[in-house]
C-alpha cells in the first residue's frame, strides 16, 4: 500500500502513548488499519520529561502498529498539551489593494500569517491561530469572508500558545524515533474533531478531556472554538490519592480506581470490602469502598471545579454565550463510575460521556471506540485533512505546471510564427525583386 493511501496519528499522553494507522473510505468513514499502544514513562502531567525513555515508548508503540497493520509508518501527526499551553485573543486586520476584487483565500492567509508574526513571551511560541468571526469594511459577526467585496478585512483570532522548548523536545523525540512530524495539534482540538457532533459545536458546548496527566478543555460556539485551557491534574492525581490514603503501591491503586472506584461516596454501603494482597509476606489489607470513593470524589470534585472556573472565565453564565448543548467527558478518566452524574450536580449542566465511533468505519474494533482512544482518533482524522490538503495542493501545483506548459507550447507556436513571417517577407521581397529586375532589364535592352 502506498504511503499516500493511509495516515498515522500519534497520541504521547502521561500514561499510554498510541499510534493509530487509517485511512478514509468511500463513505468518508475512517477505517482503522492497526494501532499500537505502549506504557509512557518519559512524559509528566503532558510534557516530555525524559528523551530516552519517550522515544522508547514511541518505538514500542509504532511497532506494534507497524506489525498489527503490516504497514510501515513514516510521517505522524503529533497532538501536545501539558501545562505550558495558554491561550489569548487577539484582534488583527489587513488593507487590500484592490477593493473591486473579491475577497479570496489568499487575502485570509494573509492575515493568519501576520498573526503568527506576533511577538510573544521570552521561550513561547504560536502553535494555533483560529479565527473567529471576520469584518469587511465594517460589517461584522461574518463567519466567512471569501468571495465578498471589500478594503478592510479584520478578523478576533484565538491564539494558543505553547512553550518552544517542549514543542522542540516532542519534534526531538519523533525525528530520533525514526518518524517524520507532519503536525503538531492541541489535544483538545483533536478530541473535540473526534467525538463532537456539528450540531453540538453549533449549539454551544464544553469538552474535558480528563486525561492521565492534564484535563484539557474546549469551548465552542456557533461552530467557532472559542476557549481552550489545560488543566494541569488528571487521572494519575486521583491514583496517587488513593496510593496515599490507602497506603499501597501505585499498581493496585490504579487497578482499585478502575474497578471499584466511584466519583459519588453514597453510592458504596459502609460494609463494601476488599481485600488487597499484602507485599512479600505481609498481612493482605482491607480497604472500604466507601473510603475509596471519598478520596476519589474530593480530587474529582477539585479538577471539576477547575474546569468550571475555565468555563465561567468564558463567559457562560451570559445568555449569548450559554453553552446549549452542556459539557461532553471524554479521555481515559471519563470512564469514572458516575462522574457524569457528578458534573452534572457541580455545573449543573447537560452532560454525557463522549466515545469516538461516529467517525469511525462501522466495523471497527470496540477498542478503539473507547473515550481512552478520542485523542488519537481525532489526530488520525487531523493527519487524513492534512493529506487532502496537500492532495489538493499537489493538484494544483500540477494544473499549475499544465497551464504554464500549454502557455509555452502557444507562445513556441506564435514565436515560430514570428519567425516565419519575415521570411515570407522576405522570399515574396525577393520575388518582387527579381522581377523588377527583370522589368529593368527588359527596358534597358528595349532603348
Amino acid at each position: 500500500m502506498e504511503q499516500t493511501k493511509y495516515s498515522v496519528g500519534l497520541d504521547i499522553g502521561t500514561t499510554k502513548i498510541v499510534a493509530i494507522i487509517g485511512k478514509q473510505n468511500e463513505y468518508g468513514k475512517i477505517e482503522i488499519l492497526g494501532i499500537g499502544k505502549s506504557k509512557s514513562l518519559g512524559v509528566h502531567r503532558g510534557v516530555v520529561n525524559n528523551i530516552t525513555q519517550t522515544i522508547k515508548s514511541i518505538q514500542q508503540a509504532v511497532e506494534e502498529a507497524e506489525s498489527n497493520s503490516g504497514l510501515k509508518i513514516g510521517s505522524v501527526v503529533v497532538g501536545i498539551a501539558g501545562q505550558h499551553i495558554r491561550s489569548l485573543q487577539h484582534s488583527d486586520y489587513i488593507t487590500r489593494k484592490d477593493s473591486e476584487e473579491v475577497i479570496g483565500e489568499e487575502d485570509v492567509d494573509l492575515l493568519c500569517n501576520q498573526v503568527h508574526k506576533l511577538i510573544m513571551l521570552p521561550g513561547e511560541e504560536i502553535i494555533h491561530v483560529l479565527p473567529q468571526e471576520y469584518k469587511v469594511d465594517g460589517q461584522a459577526e461574518i463567519r466567512e469572508p471569501v468571495g465578498m467585496y471589500g478594503g478592510r478585512l479584520e478578523a478576533n483570532f484565538h491564539v494558543v500558545v505553547g512553550q518552544v522548548v517542549s514543542i522542540k523536545n516532542v519534534g526531538r523525540c519523533i525525528k530520533s524515533a525514526g518518524l517524520d512530524l507532519g503536525n503538531i495539534t492541541l489535544e483538545p482540538l483533536a478530541s473535540s474533531d473526534a467525538v463532537l457532533s456539528q450540531e453540538e459545536k453549533e449549539a454551544g458546548v464544553a469538552l474535558i478531556d480528563i486525561g492521565g496527566g492534564t484535563t484539557d478543555l474546549a469551548i465552542f460556539k456557533d461552530g467557532i472554538i472559542r476557549h481552550t485551557a489545560v488543566i494541569p491534574f488528571g487521572g494519575g492525581v486521583i491514583t496517587e490519592d488513593i496510593k496515599e490514603g490507602c497506603s499501597i503501591i501505585e499498581k493496585q491503586a490504579e487497578l482499585l480506581k478502575t474497578r471499584f472506584g466511584s466519583a459519588w461516596p453514597g453510592e458504596n454501603r459502609d460494609n463494601e470490602i476488599v481485600s488487597i494482597p499484602g507485599l512479600r509476606g505481609r498481612e493482605p489489607k482491607e480497604i472500604s469502598l466507601k473510603n475509596l470513593s471519598k478520596i476519589i470524589h474530593a480530587r474529582v470534585v477539585e479538577i471539576v471545579e477547575q474546569v468550571y472556573v475555565e468555563i465561567k472565565n468564558y463567559g457562560h453564565e451570559e445568555q449569548k454565550k450559554k453553552l446549549i448543548a452542556g459539557i461532553v467527558l471524554t479521555g481515559g478518566g471519563s470512564q469514572l463510575k458516575h462522574l457524569k452524574q457528578l458534573v452534572e450536580y457541580i455545573t449543573g449542566m447537560d452532560t454525557r460521556i463522549g466515545y469516538p465511533n461516529e467517525h469511525l468505519a462501522g466495523d471497527s474494533d470496540e477498542e478503539v471506540a473507547s473515550p481512552l482512544y478520542a485523542t488519537a482518533v481525532g489526530l488520525l482524522m487531523n493527519a487524513i485533512k492534512n493529506q487532502d490538503k496537500l492532495k489538493l495542493t499537489q493538484e494544483e501545483i500540477l494544473q499549475e505546471q499544465e497551464q504554464e506548459q500549454e502557455e509555452e507550447l502557444v507562445y513556441a507556436d506564435q514565436e515560430a510564427e514570428a519567425v516565419a513571417r519575415p521570411n515570407l517577407q522576405k522570399e515574396r521581397k525577393s520575388v518582387f525583386d527579381k522581377w523588377s529586375e527583370k522589368l529593368k532589364e527588359f527596358l534597358d535592352n528595349a532603348e
